[in-house]
């Protein structure tokens, strides 16, 4: 058939192309990682990863935090100013800097 069909004929009018559904990865963006805990990150977003600081709520036994990236940048001063933006207190959070996978 050299001709396209109507979209109401065709079986899929309705569906999403595929490069547009592709999954957001921290390799390329790395904002994606934040809310994710940093063990979870796989081995292309933590290459893609190594150097950039991160923020860990710390944990205390009045508060049990999930280990979860809560800001990353190229700085702590960055992460700070990506942790009051979203009205976090700063002090509560321990700045690591990423390393190589392994």
């Amino acid at each position: 058939m050299s001709r396209l069909e109507p979209a109401e004929h065709s079986l899929w009018y309705n569906t999403v192309p595929i490069l547009s559904a592709m999954p957001i990865s921290a390799a390329g963006d790395p904002n994606q990682a934040i809310g994710r805990a940093p063990e979870r990150l796989d081995l292309a977003e933590r290459r893609a990863l190594v150097g950039k600081f991160i923020a860990l709520e710390i944990y205390t036994p009045e508060a049990l935090p999930l280990r979860r990236i809560e800001a990353i940048g190229d700085s702590v001063e960055e992460c700070v100013g990506q942790l009051t933006a979203r009205g976090h207190d700063p002090a509560h959070f321990e700045f690591t800097r990423l390393g190589p996978p392994y």
